[in-house]
């Protein structure tokens, strides 16, 4: 999405995931920035996140998020949605 991200994972019992978060946008933004030749932020400083705990909720979600392009207007196939990727699915 151009304007914000959609993200399924598993959390382990190393970090919690007020620190994974932390790690994802700083490590993120600097690649972002030098790709960009540009400094500054490039995320909103909260999050939103949803435990997951049924195994319907999982794929009702996973859905969803697979889905988001398509609603939004930038595809006619999620297939064709070049920004995306699916491990589990």
């Amino acid at each position: 999405m151009p304007d914000h991200l959609h993200w399924l994972f598993q959390l382990g019992d190393a970090e919690s995931l007020g620190v994974v978060m932390k790690k994802l946008k700083a490590r993120s933004a600097q690649s972002i920035n030098t790709c960009l030749k540009r400094t500054g932020p490039v995320w909103q400083k909260a999050y939103f996140d949803r435990a997951i705990r049924k195994e319907e909720d999982l794929r009702k979600i996973a859905r969803y998020i697979i889905a988001n392009p398509l609603r939004a207007g930038l595809v006619s196939s999620v297939k064709d949605y070049p920004h995306w990727d699916a491990a589990w699915l």
